[in-house]
């Protein structure tokens, strides 16, 4: 079976932030990929992999990368397929170089960027299955119900004091 997304770290010490992805795309039962491929030390193995998604289905990539977080605009430099970035918390800046990075692309390169860490990597989820949602009823009728869930646990909500 091919998969639809595919999740791209940088390092290991990213699957922390990164299982949040994971754990929703499984919640929607939609077929994904994960690999560790560096921007700076496997640049020519990350290229051809991503010169090989469309052979195996990807419609969509989803990056996570810390520190200079490259990662994502390499990825998007050599596909046409979205490319949605998660920049990682980093001790030193807190996230906010990752956050830079990604979010400062080139004219042309586009990445959608997501918030730092944790929120950040279920929002990437989110996005990802809301493109798929547009040529996929199956999924986009799941995210809507996620959605209405979301706000329906928000209305019930009691506060104490």
């Amino acid at each position: 079976m091919s998969k639809a997304i595919s999740i791209i770290m940088g390092s290991q010490s990213d699957l922390e932030t990164v299982n949040e992805t994971i754990k929703l795309l499984k919640e929607f039962k939609v077929n994904f990929e994960v690999k560790i491929l560096s921007a700076h030390r496997t640049p020519k193995e990350l290229e051809r992999y991503v010169a090989g998604a469309g052979k195996r289905g990807i419609k969509v990539f989803i990056a996570a990368a810390g520190g200079a977080a490259a990662l994502a605009g390499v990825i998007a430099s050599h596909t046409a397929l979205p490319v949605i970035g998660i920049p990682i918390e980093t001790k030193s800046l807190k996230g906010l170089d990752s956050l830079l990075s990604t979010v400062q692309m080139p004219a042309g390169i586009p990445v959608a960027s997501m918030a730092i860490g944790k929120a950040g990597a279920k929002n990437a989820a989110i996005f990802a299955l809301e493109i798929l949602g547009i040529s996929n009823k199956t999924t986009g009728s799941k995210l809507a119900a996620y959605k209405k869930g979301m706000k329906k646990k928000i209305l019930l909500t009691k506060l104490k004091f």
